[in-house]
């Protein structure tokens, strides 16, 4: 009897969130990339890692609506999907953008001039862009992408998740600390370990407002 074959990613398991997460951050970089570019006619970066196109909060709330709103997707409504989406989209912002001032005292985003704004975290209009996204995320393209997902190789994705694990991994640790070393920089912390000398020369402030120039308000 043929054994059967394997499928790789099988179901909503860990796997399969971490490459809808790493899509995810890819999307996102390159919808703020886009959205930038038709608001102010120049195309700047809005990566929020040092290597690579990604925007992880996109990622991160892209995981939330799998975990919380994929295990029933089927049965599921739009309307409900919507609302869902809305609330959860506009909770998480408002969560990462408070935990973002308060871990590295860097205002990533601020709504403070939008119409009904909750504290410049996030504002209703965007939560309804949240909405929208998590129905077309959903509906349309988690069902397409999934099947696209269990028909690679077992083999192959196990050696690309894994590779890809790994560089994530490295890329959201490097980022991360070079931005909390940068906040010490600014308490005028001075570096006790040579990692943080090596920040220091190779990620200084000029490189960092050069690569996040919303940092610089821009």
């Amino acid at each position: 009897m043929k054994e059967d074959r394997k499928i790789f990613a099988k179901g909503l398991c860990f796997i399969k969130v971490f490459l809808f997460f790493v899509l995810g951050s890819m999307f996102g970089s390159f919808f703020e990339e886009v959205q930038w570019f038709i608001q102010k006619g120049v195309w700047t970066s809005r990566h929020d890692l040092l290597i690579g196109p990604f925007s992880t909060l996109y990622g991160f709330g892209l995981v939330l609506f799998l975990l919380i709103l994929g295990p029933y997707n089927g049965k599921r409504g739009f309307l409900k999907t919507f609302v869902y989406s809305f609330f959860i989209g506009g909770v998480f912002e408002y969560v990462a953008g408070v935990l973002s001032e308060r871990i590295f005292h860097i205002k990533f985003w601020n709504y403070s001039h939008m119409f009904l704004n909750i504290e410049g975290k996030t504002t209703v209009p965007i939560m309804i862009v949240w909405g929208i996204m998590g129905v077309i995320f959903l509906k349309v393209i988690y069902p397409i992408v999934n099947k696209w997902i269990e028909k690679i190789p077992y083999f192959v994705g196990r050696i690309v998740f894994s590779l890809l694990l790994i560089f994530m991994v490295f890329d959201m640790f490097l980022s991360y600390s070079v931005f909390g070393r940068m906040v010490l920089r600014h308490k005028g912390v001075i570096p006790k370990t040579f990692i943080g000398e090596f920040y220091d020369r190779k990620f200084p402030d000029e490189f960092m407002y050069y690569k996040y120039p919303i940092l610089k308000g821009e």
